[in-house]
């Protein structure tokens, strides 16, 4: 092999390797980018998690207010029934 075949066969192999170099790099920075895009959604996902357990507090709360008016509510219906039996009861 002459210098000059020798010559071109490592420019070959030397364009080879920067080829693959080039496309090697280009891979990871698509992995960074894919990792970042990961690491965004998932603190995003995390935010929307907090902020629906923090609704959902809100809703369990607000329900047993609820549930506890409501029980008074039915305990003075009782009492006022009661009452209006006795004013019947009483006038008879």
């Amino acid at each position: 092999m002459s210098d000059a075949d020798s010559i071109d066969h490592a420019q070959r192999r030397l364009a080879l390797a920067l080829d693959a170099l080039e496309a090697a790099t280009e891979r990871r920075r698509e992995a960074d980018r894919s990792e970042a895009s990961l690491a965004s959604q998932v603190h995003a996902l995390g935010s929307d998690r907090a902020q629906l357990a923090s609704e959902l507090d809100e809703a369990t709360a607000r329900a047993r207010a609820l549930e506890a008016a409501s029980g008074e509510v039915a305990q003075r219906i009782d009492q006022a029934i009661a009452t209006i039996r006795g004013v019947l009861d009483f006038g008879d």
